[in-house]
């Protein structure tokens, strides 16, 4: 009767420790946990490249397609002046709505652009601009903050180093944002191929009644995303307006934020360029409006395979210096070649030479999105929304920049000043680099 007590209680004992393998035990949970992460970040890429396949392919088409009183430049000048100006209260309202609910609120200033460009006027598109700039001041930060959280718990559940993780969970998110220049400027290119002159009213109209449907699959995406308690951090909640503008400034008083400001601005300079003067004084005069698709298609795939590569490379502030050198010669080549050497050239020569220049600075293009994004969530991990929030209001104040100026400079002029923010922002971030940072700091 003892032996077969002994037995029972030994199969008891057994079952009991096999439990938690079966039933949901802290193995079990920790599975869970790492899943939800890489599910969230898969359903925040895939969200973002519909919503933005749609918006970029507009924003392309804007300097070229409205050009009434350049009603295309002006709307996206006035987009990001007012991105800028609602960047400061971008992460508050992220901090009291959640990053999730702030990306779905976000996507709505999108949804209107787009239909406003059904029916382009200054009563529809200045408001429409207007709009969105307030919504992307919120998408933006709501994106940093949701894809740092997510990367840093994932690397805490599985014991990885954040620095390697927050690089690999950009390098996803990045890479699939920028395939939204391959995807939706193809869509662009198949719906206004009939002729240089972009094609008809019927086509345009078809075109972003098409991006329209996008618009809506990538809130349906975002409304799928997990909930995420970015209030268990360090980062105070706010009982008043002044002690939340001192959280939103609180990055300013760190040197290391000071030194990567010029960085900052930059990478949106350099965006805007590629919008604003690259589709307009490079492409559009050698492969028409029509063209403007293919050349930013070859672009975002540039940006595509960079992002994912160095996305993997980055492991802290030192891996990044040399990627970021990398992308700063490609760009530094192209801007001195347009600046001495390039002029417009017919044949098939001719034809590739826009596409050569769009495929290089691609490749910058994803090496500071994912540069930026990595580091700015690794060193500001305690105010990481005040982080991204300076974050916007740097990069959209220096692409309402070039929107006002490209109308009224000609293109040596703008290539000049492309080329001096270069040398100041690079030189900056090497100070970064070489004075303030010490490895131990940032890499786990």
């Amino acid at each position: 009767m003892e032996d077969g007590h002994e037995l029972a209680v030994a199969r008891d004992e057994e079952e009991e420790e096999a439990a938690p393998l079966v039933s949901g035990g802290p193995g079990a949970a920790a599975v869970v946990r790492a899943s939800s992460h890489t599910r969230d970040l898969h359903l925040l890429s895939s969200a973002f490249l519909f919503v933005f396949l749609a918006y970029h392919a507009a924003q392309n088409l804007q300097s070229t397609v409205n050009t009434d009183e350049n009603l295309g430049s002006v709307s996206l000048g006035l987009l990001y002046t007012s991105f800028t100006a609602f960047s400061v209260v971008g992460s508050p309202v992220v901090r009291r709505m959640g990053s999730r609910r702030a990306l779905v609120l976000g996507t709505s200033g999108y949804l209107l652009f787009i239909a406003a460009n059904l029916v382009p006027s200054w009563y529809t598109m200045v408001p429409a601009s207007l709009y969105l700039g307030f919504t992307a001041s919120i998408i933006w930060v709501g994106q940093g903050t949701y894809l740092t959280s997510a990367a840093l718990s994932h690397a805490r559940d599985n014991n990885l180093p954040e620095g390697q993780t927050l690089g690999n969970f950009n390098g996803e998110f990045w890479g699939m944002f920028a395939s939204t220049q391959v995807i939706g400027n193809l869509i662009s290119l198949a719906l206004l191929r009939d002729g240089k002159d972009g094609g008809s009213v019927t086509g345009k109209n078809l075109l972003f009644v098409v991006f329209l449907g996008c618009m809506i699959v990538g809130i349906v995406l975002m409304c799928l995303l997990s909930k995420r308690d970015e209030k268990g951090n360090n980062a105070p909640t706010h009982s008043s307006f002044g002690a939340m503008m001192k959280y939103i400034v609180v990055p300013l008083k760190d040197r290391r934020m000071i030194l990567i400001i010029p960085l900052i601005a930059y990478s949106g300079l350099q965006q805007a360029f590629v919008w604003a003067v690259f589709t307009k004084n490079i492409v559009t005069p050698v492969l028409g409006i029509s063209g403007v698709g293919g050349a930013m298609a070859i672009y975002g795939a540039a940006d595509v395979v960079c992002s994912l590569v160095a996305g993997r490379l980055t492991s802290g502030l030192h891996s990044a210096t040399s990627i970021v050198s990398v992308g700063a010669i490609l760009q530094a080549v192209v801007l001195f070649w347009l600046l001495l050497f390039y002029s417009p050239m017919g044949g098939l020569l001719g034809a590739a030479v826009p596409l050569f220049i769009g495929a290089l600075w691609g490749v910058g293009d994803g090496v500071l999105n994912t540069q930026l994004s990595a580091l700015l969530g690794l060193l500001f991990e305690d105010v990481k929304e005040a982080a991204f929030a300076q974050l916007k209001v740097w990069q959209s104040g220096a692409i309402a920049v070039i929107f006002f100026l490209s109308p009224n400079i000609t293109l040596q002029a703008m290539l000049i000043l492309m080329a001096i923010a270069l040398i100041i922002s690079f030189g900056s971030f090497l100070l970064l680099t070489l004075v303030v940072e010490k490895p131990s700091t940032i890499i786990s």
